[in-house]
């Protein structure tokens, strides 16, 4: 069982690649607790993709203050009796702040974050979904979330860059990589079956699954 192991699993990857859907998923399969995003929420999103340079600082600090009013609780839990699956690592919020603020914005942003993130707690295990920015950019426009109707091409393709840079570096807990092109968890029994088979047999701190078409 998934969760004898790991008592805290994170799904993360870009936009579009359907972290949240898995993460539910996971969360109703093992009877677990969720920690789902809510980017809706966020007042500023809207407007940071009409207009990022502008509202890329107000949004940025927006979502990490939400993302540690949530992950604040997970402390004060008894996680060996409670399993969570959530859908954002926090340590990614910097990701996103270094790819949307300027110099002087980051450097602001950097204090505010250093002062709040010793108080979220690492992951027990990190399910990383990777896809083509084409492929993503091709979920993102069959969605068409209202706040994600202005979402360039090129900021999504950036945007994977950005989570494959920093899942090369990222060892805070273990990572398994997910190459999520041909393998639909939501709708096909069989691939969720498979991936839980292939997670529950990871060993060692990082792990890789990919199938052909």
């Amino acid at each position: 069982m998934l969760f004898d192991k790991y008592r805290y699993v994170v799904v993360e990857g870009p936009i579009g690649v359907g972290k949240t859907s898995l993460a539910s998923r996971l969360a109703k399969h093992y009877e677990a607790a969720e920690l789902l995003e809510k980017p809706e929420e966020n007042p500023f999103l809207a407007r940071f993709y009409e207009d990022p340079a502008r509202h890329a600082l107000s949004t940025q600090l927006y979502f990490l203050f939400q993302r540690i009013d949530e992950v604040r609780y997970l402390t004060q839990m008894d996680l060996f009796s409670t399993s969570t699956v959530a859908d954002y690592l926090f340590d990614k919020d910097v990701l996103f702040a270094r790819l949307n603020l300027s110099d002087e914005e980051f450097a602001l942003y950097q204090k505010i974050y250093h002062n709040l993130a010793p108080q979220a707690p690492a992951p027990d295990l990190v399910i990383y979904l990777q896809a083509s920015p084409e492929s993503l950019i091709e979920r993102v426009h069959k969605r068409a979330a209202p706040y994600e109707r202005q979402i360039t091409d090129s900021y999504l393709t950036r945007l994977a860059q950005a989570y494959s840079d920093f899942f090369y570096h990222y060892d805070t807990a273990p990572v398994f990589i997910v190459n999520s092109e041909n393998l639909n968890f939501v709708d096909s029994d069989e691939d969720f079956a498979l991936l839980l088979q292939r997670i529950e047999g990871m060993r060692g701190q990082r792990d890789f699954f990919s199938r052909g078409a």
